[in-house]
């Protein structure tokens, strides 16, 4: 910005003075929080590798009910998603197939759905193959908060132990998967 076009900024009416400072502040501020998010560790509940999972428990959407402490002895994949997430539908194939294909192994998928309606999630489940994946709903988006999830999707990875040894923000490959939740099976 030349000298110029400073003096005559400033030569400004007040508001809209005040609405140009505001708006620089907004962004300083939100740049900040942005960084401060990204370098920051999980500090969330359960969220740190090596901790234990939060609990996880409630009915599911087919109408039985899930535990997670019933699951001790299983890596669990905890996968939050919601039919509104380009990326969670994305997944959601790529999910299935590992879990199944590690089933035999002690691998259970498990989903947290986040704010959406029963039909979508239906909708959304038979669109990717994932009618058989246990979901529990969570409307209000308390249970994957719980869990220190950020957005959508997130999956934490859930050893026989009922720790967290992994979570991925985002989109899962093949090829994490395999890294993670690989070596949890040889055990």
């Amino acid at each position: 910005m030349t000298g110029r076009a400073l003096v005559s900024l400033l030569r400004r009416p007040a508001p809209v003075l005040a609405l140009l400072l505001t708006a620089v502040l907004g962004i300083v501020l939100a740049v900040g929080l942005h960084r401060a998010a990204g370098s920051a560790p999980d500090a969330a509940a359960g969220a740190a590798p090596g901790a234990p999972a939060p609990a996880l428990a409630g009915p599911t959407l087919d109408g039985g009910q899930f535990d997670l402490a019933d699951a001790r002895g299983r890596v669990v994949l905890v996968n939050v998603f919601a039919s509104w997430c380009g990326p969670c539908r994305r997944e959601l194939p790529l999910l299935v197939d590992v879990s199944q294909r590690w089933s035999a192994q002690g691998v259970q998928l498990v989903g947290i759905n986040v704010k959406d309606g029963t039909a979508a999630v239906r909708a959304l489940l038979a669109e990717t193959g994932a009618e058989s994946m246990t979901v529990l709903p969570d409307p209000d988006g308390t249970l994957a908060v719980g869990w220190g999830a950020r957005g959508v999707p997130e999956t934490f990875v859930v050893d026989r132990d009922g720790r967290i040894v992994d979570r991925r923000r985002g989109e899962v490959t093949r090829q994490w998967l395999e890294q993670r939740v690989g070596p949890l099976l040889a055990g």
